[in-house]
């Protein structure tokens, strides 16, 4: 996992209020409630005393209290409380655990994975969306994060893995695509058509007019966008779990019918198809190998693939600049 990032951990309806929740996130146990002020907090899953995992515990004070000897911890993972030496008594400043900075917007709960004092002041996200109604659903992958982007940077496999759904018209003869990145946003523009026998497909300084074309964007480290239409839209959120395990959020973003009951019915069947969709492509992405992709690795790509040799590149360079997990 690249450092220094904001990552999206959890859609925030998953973490209520007076309730601990575990999570694995950058192959870390971590636990997690919302103190009296409704502000998340994110601390290790392991009791710095005993090692008890402390999200078994309960909330007490807006502080969490480890179940095993009823050590209190603050969000900044530091012990407030000893019981057993009496509450008057100060705690040694080595009795702490690791906490994670956090930010809760647009709908997500975000952990800053890096060193504190480099923390931007929020995420980004895709600013164009705020005024969209969305549903959504998760997904667990058996793959590393890396590998599940890179299926959405994919412009070659949809006559092939979706050729019931989104990939019907046997659209096989890619052109460019033409790949624009601008600091950590990375755009692609697509246009695939059939093969009739005599097109060679064009390379991307020869695509004129491409702001025209079908476009993806995607923002490091981990956050996707698909440009179905102005009003219609396709979001995810791949969250490492570990070397080889991602959730994949996905979100159905619509902005054409904003009538509650219709708008629910809308946003459901928009669901539905995202699952059908996403389940297509889970089949064959958990079968790579290996499980993370990287800059060097036993692959033969293509002028196509062009759109993942970019994520590649500009992924090791943030690796180089930041370091990785």
């Amino acid at each position: 996992m690249i450092y220094n990032q904001w990552y999206p951990v959890l859609d925030s309806g998953e973490l209520k209020k007076g309730k601990l929740l575990k999570i694995k996130r950058f192959n870390e146990n971590m636990a997690l409630w919302r103190n009296d002020e409704n502000a998340i907090c994110c601390i290790s899953d392991k009791c710095c005393h005993r090692g008890a995992s402390l999200s078994c515990g309960r909330i007490t004070g807006g502080n969490l209290e480890c179940p095993f000897h009823g050590f209190v911890f603050d969000k900044t993972g530091n012990v407030k409380v000893i019981p057993a030496n009496g509450k008057n008594r100060p705690v040694p400043e080595s009795m702490k655990v690791q906490a994670w900075q956090t930010f809760e917007g647009n709908g997500f709960i975000w952990v800053w994975w890096g060193v504190e004092e480099k923390a931007t002041p929020e995420p980004y996200f895709f600013d164009d969306l705020k005024d969209f109604s969305y549903s959504w659903l998760k997904d667990h992958w058996n793959v590393h994060y890396s590998r599940a982007i890179e299926n959405q940077l994919d412009v070659v496999h949809l006559p092939f893995i979706h050729r019931t759904t989104i990939g019907r018209g046997n659209k096989t003869l890619v052109h460019g695509p033409v790949v624009i990145r601008k600091d950590e946003l990375l755009s692609f523009y697509v246009r695939n058509v059939a093969d009739d026998g005599n097109t060679i497909p064009l390379r991307q300084d020869e695509i004129t007019d491409y702001q025209k074309l079908p476009h993806l964007s995607f923002r490091y480290p981990n956050i996707w966008q698909n440009y179905i239409s102005e009003k219609i839209r396709a979001f995810a959120a791949f969250v490492p779990v570990d070397e080889e395990n991602t959730i994949i959020y996905i979100r159905y973003y619509q902005d054409l019918i904003r009538i509650p009951g219709l708008r629910w019915l809308f946003n459901y069947i928009g669901k539905i198809s995202s699952i059908i969709i996403l389940r297509q492509d889970k089949r064959i992405v958990i079968t790579q190998l290996p499980k993370k992709s990287s800059v060097r690795m036993d692959e033969r790509l293509i002028m196509g693939d062009k759109p993942i040799i970019e994520y590649r590149k500009h992924r090791q360079e943030l690796i180089e600049m930041n370091g990785e997990t």
